[in-house]
């Protein structure tokens, strides 16, 4: 039985892996829906996006899809990030539980960009209109444990983008796999994500007809289309390696690691720790190191703290509250908060 849990496991992994580098491209810097690749959910952010290979229950949606069926019964997620240049970012999640079938998971998240003023070559300082952008990315998940060790699961992302009369949307798609008890040590384990493979986006809308006179044509002053470029997924390839201690029947300690395959950016090299108290109160740190062939640094190389508390053992209601802080190089610090509900 083992032997054949494993078999599985390097199959699906073999496979993640194989998907990913058919639809690689070589990094170029520029790539549709950045904003994919942001972060959300204060519990693991405060450890730098580490804990791939443990995370569970409704966070996994955005941070390896196949540890949603490890959660128990259904939940929800609400969270809210202070990102860089003025955006913030809200996020809600539900996830729940189909006996024999695994766990379904729908997930929100939208960008609060704010207004921005319409510049012109002849007004370079704004025509007096103003644009509000809008992005939001919309998720629907499923999530099985094939056995008490070994957990699978897969996103489906619809990417929605528009400001200023133009606007764009694409599919992309997340898998993972989660192996517990690696090697029979038990609390080890093993996660493997890939990331954001789907189509291509290009922008299309009533903004790129222009007026121009073509010199080769008779026609005087016509409306032209201007066609713009299109752009691949951010694709990304995350592995992880963690280790849960039990320090005595109440409390415990978690490690974990983590190297992530920018296809478009910079990579990155994650270490980060939990501590639970009595299941009630945990402290969170990581740091995150980062490195391309240039020599660029991403400007979120730096450590990450947090906290958060689960009112459960006192008050008797299944809520739970997270903060994580995360310094940025040239911009304040983010702030994210996450309200937990278990039902």
């Amino acid at each position: 039985m083992k032997k054949n849990v494993m078999l599985v496991v390097l199959g699906v992994c073999t496979i993640l892996l194989g998907t990913a580098s058919a639809f690689a491209q070589t990094k170029a810097g520029l790539s549709a829906a950045p904003e994919l690749t942001i972060p959300v959910g204060a519990r693991y952010v405060a450890t730098s996006g580490a804990n791939i290979s443990s995370v569970s229950g409704v966070d996994a949606i955005t941070w390896n899809p196949a540890g949603l069926d490890a959660g128990s019964g259904s939940s929800a997620l609400f969270s809210y990030r202070q990102y860089i240049a003025d955006i913030n970012i809200s996020y809600v999640a539900l996830a729940t539980k189909i006996e024999g079938v695994g766990s379904l998971g729908l997930s929100l998240r939208s960008f609060n960009i704010g207004t921005i003023p319409v510049t012109t070559v002849q007004q370079p300082d704004g025509n007096g209109q103003e644009i509000s952008p809008s992005f939001f990315t919309l998720g629907l998940t499923y999530s099985k444990q094939l056995s008490d060790r070994v957990g699978f699961g897969v996103n489906l992302n619809v990417v929605s983008e528009s400001f200023g009369g133009v606007s764009a949307s694409g599919l992309a798609f997340d898998a993972g796999v989660q192996y517990k008890n690696l090697i029979g040590v038990e609390g080890l384990a093993l996660g493997v994500t890939v990331r954001n493979i789907g189509t291509s986006m290009q922008y299309g809308g009533s903004s790129l007809w222009v007026q121009a006179s073509d010199p080769n044509a008779a026609r005087g002053l016509s409306y032209y289309k201007v066609e713009a470029a299109s752009f691949q997924m951010p694709s990304v390839i995350d592995l992880g390696v963690g280790y849960a201690k039990p320090i005595d029947e109440d409390n415990s300690l978690r490690i974990s690691v983590a190297y992530e395959n920018d296809n478009y950016g910079i990579d990155g090299y994650r270490v980060g720790g939990e501590y639970n108290f009595q299941n009630s109160i945990f402290i969170r740190a990581g740091y995150l190191y980062s490195t391309d062939v240039s020599g660029t640094v991403s400007i979120f190389q730096n450590y990450t703290l947090g906290a958060g508390i689960n009112l459960e053992k006192y008050a008797g209601i299944g809520i739970s509250v997270d903060y994580a802080y995360v310094p940025v190089k040239y911009f304040s610090a983010n702030n994210l908060i996450d309200i937990r509900m278990n039902f």
